[in-house]
């Protein structure tokens, strides 16, 4: 099973070689640095605890290059769950020390192991149970898991008080733990995917070697997988995985049951039942019992799902915001860490990096939108994790529309079975309108100015209805250099209804390095003032302007419209 990636939070400049040397131990780690302190981290962040709080809430390992106090006041608002939290440790700037904070039933003090091994010093390591004993028995390796965390804990406090233990069945890592065994002993760890009730005087840990294969609509399908296995014998905590045949992708009762059973959902060709899909998927020994709706196979070891069949392919067209990292929603992040394989518009894929080495980047010219698309469901429909990069919003003249026509015009039924997902972004006229005030406050129409796509006639007539309904005006693509003429007759067919007066702000690049902002007139704006990369917003007539204290201008359309409320 993959563990998540670590993220590395440094605040400084001095502890990037260190930062660099725990890259080592995790390669697909990223360095996050905080912006204008640190030079050549691969993510930059302008707020540490929005950052370290987004990480942990994400789930991610997070290994921070200061001191453990700030860390500590930092995540305190979110230390509900013990059990839950993902590994947080400190490390000194210099590499001198590596102190395990949070996660310990997450594998903190194992990657503290490993990176005080590459740091050539000792980890402080002070959890009493892995001191005394070598190894923590609340957190089984992968492949295995504990039956009950309350019941585990009262079990080590028993060891630790002076208690010997007897091992029952097959633990092979503790072969070489500092337990006080004695085979007469009343304390048992106990081993074994059988159905056991809970004991205080046992530690259960259950293999993950059960697999239920499925290959028929089921009513209720979760409840009837948890009664096969209770009618077996079996414990549901050694569930592996769920196998159905890749015909049934789409099925939202295997996605359901999946999920509330917690175990990974899988996919093979079959031509028969249950029990003969079940056969083929799995290479070690295994019994096989079940008809041909549901078999349940038991293997000798643990199984890893991500070696049986193959998962539903998922396609998420996302949308980076305007560029400015702090403007990217959780969800991108998340779905960029995920990906196998990363489409798009070159510039725009280099936006949403860095990337990890096994990530695929699939750079095309930002005119082939219907090839992309295409090539997104065929790498998707292989069982791969495919996002679709987009700037601004995915659905604001960009990439979702065109997924969506490619997927409309196919009959392949492996396309349609990929889990689809639109993911939204900050869009362009909605982060200009956001740095000049509320430009785009009362009701508003979006227009691209390009013809590329449709003709310039229809251009026209939306424009001088909109303008007529005293709509602000957001231009998308308001000029280009083989279409110089585009804005300067899309002004005159808007200043037919508009005074000169008109509030326009003009943001070019917006969320990026290098980003202007420009308050000026309908009457005094010119084509030239404009490019490609700039934001044309055009106010109604109740659009207002007035001075910011500290220099510059206000704009914002009221809420209301006509007499003031």
């Amino acid at each position: 099973m993959t563990s998540p990636v670590p993220a590395i939070v440094i605040l400084g400049n001095g502890s990037l070689a260190t930062a660099r040397t725990i890259q080592q131990v995790y390669p697909g780690a990223l360095i996050h640095g905080l912006a204008e302190r640190v030079d050549g981290a691969d993510r930059v962040y302008h707020e540490f605890g929005a950052t370290l709080r987004e990480l942990y809430q994400q789930g991610s390992p997070i290994i921070a290059l200061c001191a453990a106090g700030i860390v500590i006041r930092t995540l305190a608002p979110l230390l509900l769950e013990k059990g839950a939290e993902p590994p947080v440790l400190v490390v000194a700037e210099d590499g001198s020390a590596v102190v395990p904070l949070l996660g310990g039933l997450g594998g903190v003090n194992v990657m503290a192991r490993e990176i005080a091994t590459h740091l050539h010093v000792a980890p402080a390591i002070t959890t009493s149970g892995e001191l005394r004993f070598g190894t923590c028995l609340l957190k089984p390796p992968s492949g295995y898991t504990l039956g009950d965390l309350e019941l585990g804990k009262r079990f080590v406090s028993d060891l630790l008080a002076g208690e010997t233990v007897r091992i029952e069945g097959e633990a092979p890592w503790l072969a070489q733990a500092q337990l006080p065994e004695d085979a007469q002993a009343r304390l048992a760890v106990h081993v074994g995917h059988a159905e056991r009730l809970p004991a205080p005087n046992e530690l259960l840990i259950y293999p993950r070697s059960v697999l239920v294969a499925v290959s028929a609509d089921i009513a209720e399908l979760s409840s009837t997988i948890r009664e096969a296995l209770h009618r077996a014998g079996i414990a549901v905590q050694s569930l592996a995985c769920l196998l159905a045949p890749d015909t049934a992708m789409a099925n939202p009762a295997l996605r359901d049951a999946a999920l509330e059973l917690g175990v990974p959902l899988r996919f093979a060709h079959a031509d028969a039942g249950a029990g003969e899909l079940a056969r083929n998927a799995v290479e070690q020994p295994v019994s096989i019992e079940g008809d041909d709706s549901l078999a349940i196979v038991v293997a000798q070891e643990p199984l890893d799902p991500l070696q049986i069949g193959r998962p539903r392919g998922r396609l998420a067209v996302i949308g980076l915001g305007p560029g400015a990292a702090e403007l990217m929603v959780p969800a991108v992040k998340a779905e960029l860490a995920r990906a196998n394989d990363v489409l798009g518009y070159e510039t725009y894929v280099r936006m949403a990096g860095p990337f990890r080495a096994d990530q695929v980047l699939h750079c095309t010219d930002n005119r082939e939108e219907m090839q992309r698309a295409r090539h997104a469901f065929e790498l998707a429909a292989q069982g791969r994790s495919v996002v679709v990069v987009s700037s601004g919003d995915p659905g604001v003249f960009a990439m979702a529309a065109a997924v969506l026509e490619a997927l409309h015009e196919s009959t392949d039924v492996h396309w349609h079975n990929v889990e689809l997902e639109i993911l939204p972004g900050v869009s362009a006229s909605l982060a200009t309108a956001a740095q000049a005030g509320a430009p785009l406050g009362h009701d508003f129409c979006v227009l691209s100015l390009s013809d590329n796509l449709k003709p310039w006639s229809i251009i026209e007539k939306r424009l001088d209805l909109a303008a007529q309904a005293d709509l602000a005006l957001a231009f998308y693509n308001p000029i280009s250099r083989s279409r110089p003429w585009q804005l300067g007759q899309a002004l005159e067919i808007v200043a037919r209804h508009r005074a000169g007066q008109t509030p326009v702000v003009l943001g070019r690049d917006i969320g990026r390095p290098g980003q202007t902002l420009r308050v000026t007139t309908l009457a005094a704006l010119t084509p030239d003032q404009v490019d490609m990369r700039t934001m044309v917003l055009v106010g109604s007539s109740t659009t207002s302007v007035f001075a910011r204290a500290e220099g510059g201008e206000w704009v914002y359309t009221p809420r209301w419209y006509g007499a003031k409320p």
